[in-house]
């Protein structure tokens, strides 16, 4: 016996559109992102990637001023034909956003991901290629060592204008006191 696919699963020829995608419901949003129309499920992320998420949003919040808003677990929208959203762990945003609004690569100064094993590839690979060639100015990736999880090392990339390819910006380990693209110190261990 075969389990057939939910009906938001089944895409029509071209992928999924942005009204689609709208319509879907906010339980089947927060799972998946859309890649050139394609759904992509991703796996709940683990207790400790929820914790680093959250504690580094709550740091970035204090750091950011009143024309900027720092949330987690969004969509991003990069395109809309085809449909490219993806799920970004961290963003700092222009506050002038409206919460309704879409938010797209304009709208964002910094994105954060923090990798996990299901994600090494679009962590490493695809995402700061995506956001790159979409102008966000600054992608942070943080990562666990392999053999101990609870070591993070932070690595910074800043958009060259010229390229529009990332740059690295500086590579921190066990903690990081950085300007730009906010101020911002922080000790590792206050993140787990």
């Amino acid at each position: 016996m075969t389990a057939a696919l939910p009906d938001w699963m089944v895409l029509p020829p071209g992928g999924l559109s942005a009204e689609e995608y709208e319509a879907l419901p906010e339980e089947v949003c927060r799972r998946i992102e859309i890649v050139d129309g394609a759904i992509v499920v991703n796996p709940a992320p683990n207790r400790l990637h929820q914790r680093i998420v959250r504690h580094l949003a709550g740091e970035l919040e204090t750091s950011v001023g009143p024309e900027l808003n720092v949330t987690t677990g969004v969509s991003l929208r990069l395109s809309d034909v085809p449909l490219h959203n993806r799920r970004v762990d961290v963003v700092v945003y222009d506050s002038a956003l409206p919460d309704e609004a879409v938010l797209r690569p304009h709208h964002c100064l910094l994105v954060v991901e923090v990798m996990s094993p299901g994600s090494v590839t679009a962590d490493q690979t695809d995402k700061p290629a995506e956001y790159s060639t979409a102008g966000i100015e600054h992608f942070w990736r943080f990562e666990s060592a392999p053999e101990d999880e609870r070591q993070l090392t932070a690595f910074r990339y800043r958009l060259d204008p010229t390229t529009r390819l990332y740059a690295p910006a500086g590579v921190d380990t066990g903690k990081l006191a950085v300007s730009d693209p906010v101020e911002l110190r922080i000790d590792f261990e206050s993140l787990l």
